[in-house]
């Protein structure tokens, strides 16, 4: 995944930094289709390439939790009412965690694993129609937070973005990215990649 190559939606600033990106989320920027009041929600800026079948796409990824919901994400997307995002978030309850959002017309909104770091290890895979979620404390060992099949096109949007829904906005933090166009031997298990 080369940086220049990548594509905008709902462009942003962005910086290399060694061994990685930076891209700010703009004041009261997300991806979410509320099941509540159906309202769909698509302003937060997705750095992406297009990506054809399976694949691994993982980041250290880190911000400043300073408002509710404010994460960095890994987003798979077909279009603005079908996709998976992998989130490090800090939720309504004040924690800092792996929060998954799958979305087929509606998004559900799921708080996972806590955390008590600043910064954590995010992958989003893809088996055939099958995407999973893991996560690492270390970089070395990943765990699955969420698995879910979705029925998304073979070419989809496969990349970075940044949400503010709450805030005032701030920067995230992407490093030691790694991508790669194969699948996931076992979906359930994160760790057929080198270590980072």
């Amino acid at each position: 995944m080369i940086y220049k190559n990548l594509k905008w939606l709902n462009e942003s600033q962005y910086h290399e930094i060694d061994n990685g990106i930076e891209i700010y989320a703009p004041e009261h920027t997300d991806y979410f289709v509320n099941p509540v009041n159906h309202d769909v929600i698509t302003s937060a800026p997705f750095l992406y390439q297009e990506v054809t079948g399976d694949f691994i796409l993982r980041a250290k990824v880190s911000h400043d939790f300073l408002s509710t919901y404010d994460a960095c994400v890994l987003l798979a997307q077909d279009h603005d009412r079908l996709w998976a995002k992998a989130c490090f978030e800090l939720t309504d309850i004040g924690t800092h965690s792996i929060v998954t959002v799958m979305t087929n017309e509606h998004s559900d909104d799921a708080n996972g694993v806590i955390v008590d770091t600043q910064e954590i290890w995010l992958q989003l895979a893809r088996k055939d129609n099958m995407f999973a979620i893991h996560y690492s404390l270390d970089g070395r060992i990943f765990s699955m937070a969420r698995l879910t099949y979705l029925p998304m096109r073979k070419t989809i949007k496969v990349g970075f973005s940044a949400q503010s829904p709450l805030g005032d906005g701030g920067m995230r933090c992407f490093t030691n990215i790694l991508f790669k166009k194969k699948r996931l031997t076992d979906i359930r298990n994160g760790n057929d990649l080198p270590l980072i």
